[in-house]
């Protein structure tokens, strides 16, 4: 029934094993690749026909975690997986990342990857066996793939490389970084890193590169026992090439003139306008597929002029950043934000700060864990001139707002020193070109406007790659056309002391690592020009926060009194919310935080907080009030919930015959604590204070000489008589 095939290998001091003909026998290609005890299955269809009409390759991937996979029950109502996660979302674009370049240019068929994770064992990432699952399905299923790729996970410990950290590994490690390539080459980079510098880096690349060597000879080897015969690749038809003459010759020169205007949304309307005369000068037949042409004659006269001149598409050279303003403090009433423009890309950034109340909860297969830091990333139609669709938050949305996240969480104060909870929404009002990177300009000045205290700020730049037989250009801040028709997207963005996130897409098969030498020291320099620029409106976080911003105290109680500050069913803590406004949360360590943006309603919940937890001293004065009185004394509220009794004896230095001749229930009295009985009831006084200004008075009363018997002067009941009496 099954012809299976299975291979392993030991790889980072685990067992990672590749196995095909037992499972999912129907698709065109499909693995189960198990690293550890963490198991993904990676299938891959493509259809037989093209799709009409289209000249793009339509290509989608899809990675998948069932809660099964760590003996987990999806929570909520439905109980079963919904929409994906952020995890799924951004472990779906690193899949589909460097196997994209890798299919025949010709090869227009459907396709389909989807990597299921249906086994975690809480220490090996499923994303890395995701990856290489995905290489194997698609190097034997058959479809036109110019692979393998191999990937790895890069740790950084204690000076050394450590190749795919486990998930301790990873909390010590001052890296997160993943490669994927071939054996030739690197095509993505993704990474945090904790101010590393550019040699640390690449070293780290250069590591991840030689550590999946390995898995690309095991796909090899996979291949060589059942991989299907590779379907037949259709060579450009020979109308194409005509056809591609024929269009250069037509419109190479109004191509080149449209392209030498500056500004982006005119430069567009004159390229439209030159296509279009190109398309008047061809027959239908010819229109119908000139598309394709039209795209190549556009390429190449971008790449040619760049490769010849060094001059782009706006007039800069190489290694120039746009024109930089940046405004902080632009919207009134938000803690915090920013207005942060380079050249056509702009981003209206804005932090808020929250209480522990705000966290993200996230569930994952590891375990459900809080987020005191977000940063979300919106790109509407309206930036880029379009009138688009409004939906759903998209991948490359999702996408964006990570990679700016991951560049500025290393230098986030620690949640001690800053217990508030921040978001950070980039709102992208203009695009042309890397307005991810704009966004970690922006969040970084925002939340330095917000009074977050930044170890240092942040800014980012995207570099590109321009790569002929004859040469290469590697360019700063590039544009829109120039990542659009360019060969490299490589983004880089850090503090000045170094890197805090590093993301590489390669559209080629490969670059060297002279190339990438080159783009980081490239963009160093632009990095470093860029946080100038920055420091010019703020250069250091706010020491105040915003008046509209939450004031968090925090305080520390014991843990035998967290039951008494949260009350029967959370009476206690609702009550303090409800009558002094603030937002109290405590944890099980005792860590209490009071936060509001009114100082007198915190310091009352503070004091309301330490009235339950605190004990009364010795000797101490209090206001109190008259709760209860009796024929021996009157009992007081002094502390909080706290009740002590006055004994008739302690109203007065003189005789008091009856305790309401005194005091009476209501009355707001002043008292001392004079001792604790041995049940721990607390003994009180107000003979010996001053009921009019607080003071303590002088104990002028001799004590009483006691009695046989007894050391007091209570009268003693008869005996009563036994019984044999």
């Amino acid at each position: 029934m099954f012809d299976i095939v299975r291979k392993e290998i030991e790889w980072g001091g685990r067992t990672l094993a590749v196995e095909t003909g037992r499972i999912a026998r129907q698709a065109d290609g499909a693995v189960l690749v198990t690293y550890g005890e963490s198991s993904v299955l990676c299938t891959a269809v493509g259809q037989h026909k093209p799709k009409e009409g289209i000249d793009f390759f339509p290509l989608t991937v899809h990675y998948q975690e069932k809660t099964y996979a760590a003996g987990k029950i999806p929570g909520g109502f439905f109980k079963r997986e919904g929409r994906p996660t952020e995890k799924e979302v951004l472990t779906s674009r690193l899949i589909d990342r460097p196997i994209r370049p890798l299919f025949h240019k010709s090869y227009r068929n459907e396709t389909q990857v989807i990597c299921t994770t249906v086994s975690h064992d809480l220490e090996n990432d499923p994303d890395i066996a995701a990856l290489v699952g995905a290489s194997a399905a698609l190097t034997i299923s058959g479809i036109p793939f110019l692979g393998p790729i191999g990937a790895a996970r890069v740790g950084y410990v204690d000076g050394e490389y450590v190749l795919n950290p486990t998930a301790d590994q990873l909390a010590e490690s001052q890296l997160d970084l993943i490669v994927a390539g071939t054996a030739e080459g690197v095509l993505m980079v993704e990474s945090e890193a904790h101010e590393l510098s550019e040699e640390i880096m690449l070293g780290a690349v250069m590591f991840g590169h030689e550590g999946y060597q390995p898995v690309i000879d095991l796909i090899i080897s996979i291949a060589e026992l059942a991989a299907k015969e590779m379907r037949p690749i259709s060579e450009t038809p020979q109308e194409i090439v005509d056809l591609e003459a024929k269009v250069r010759k037509l419109g190479e020169s109004a191509i080149r003139e449209a392209y030498t205007e500056k500004d982006k949304l005119a430069r567009q309307v004159k390229v439209s306008d030159a296509k279009s005369k190109i398309m008047e000068q061809l027959s239908e037949d010819e229109q119908a597929i000139a598309s394709g042409p039209l795209k190549a004659l556009e390429k190449d006269v971008v790449r040619r002029d760049i490769i010849n001149t060094g001059s782009r598409i706006d007039g800069r050279d190489t290694s120039t950043v746009r024109p930089i303003d940046c405004q902080i403090s632009v919207l009134p009433r938000s803690h915090g934000s920013a207005l942060f423009t380079r050249g056509e890309t702009q981003g209206l950034v804005v932090a808020t700060l929250g209480t522990g109340q705000d966290e993200q909860i996230i569930d994952a297969l590891e375990g459900e864990y809080r987020q005191h830091f977000m940063l979300h990333y919106n790109f509407p139609p309206y930036s880029v001139g379009e009138a688009g669709r409004i939906g759903f938050t998209g991948r490359r949305e999702i996408g964006h707002g990570k990679l700016a996240w991951r560049a500025l969480r290393p230098l986030l104060p620690a949640k001690e020193d800053f217990p508030y909870t921040i978001r950070v929404v980039s709102e992208i009002t203009e695009s042309n070109g890397s307005s991810s990177m704009a966004s970690v300009c922006g969040a970084s000045l925002s939340m330095m406007d917000a009074g977050v205290p930044l170890k240092a700020p942040v800014a980012g730049i995207a570099m590109g790659l321009i790569k002929e037989d004859d040469g290469y250009a590697v360019l700063s801040d590039i544009l829109g056309d120039e990542d659009h028709l360019g060969d490299m997207d490589f983004k880089v963005a850090g503090s000045a002391a170094g890197i805090t996130s590093l993301q590489m897409d390669i559209k080629i098969t490969s670059i060297t690592p002279e190339i990438m030498q080159i783009a980081l020291d490239q963009a160093k320099d632009g990095r470093i020009h860029i946080l100038d620029e920055m420091a010019k409106s703020i250069d250091t976080s706010r020491n105040e926060l915003s008046q509209h911003a939450p004031r968090i105290t925090t305080m520390t109680v014991p843990t035998d009194k967290i039951r008494d500050v949260i009350g029967t069913g959370g009476k206690v803590i609702r009550e303090i919310c409800e009558v002094t406004g603030c937002k109290v949360d405590i944890d099980d360590e005792g860590l209490i935080k009071v936060a509001s943006s009114d100082g007198e309603a915190a310091q009352k919940a503070i004091d309301w907080i330490t009235s339950i937890v605190a004990e009364p001293e010795v000797g101490v004065i209090y206001n109190g009030k008259v709760v209860k009185v009796v024929d021996f004394g009157a009992f007081v509220n002094f502390f909080g919930a706290r009740d002590g009794l006055v004994h008739i004896s302690e109203l007065k230095n003189e005789r008091v015959g009856t305790v309401t001749d005194v005091i009476n229930e209501g009355d707001e009295v002043k008292v001392k604590v004079i001792g604790m009985d041995d049940r721990g009831k607390v003994k009180l006084s107000m003979r010996v204070v001053d009921q009019e200004t607080g003071e303590e008075l002088e104990d002028t009363r001799p004590p009483r000489e006691p009695r046989e018997g007894g050391d007091d002067d209570r009268p003693r009941r008869p005996r009563r008589p036994r019984r044999e009496d």
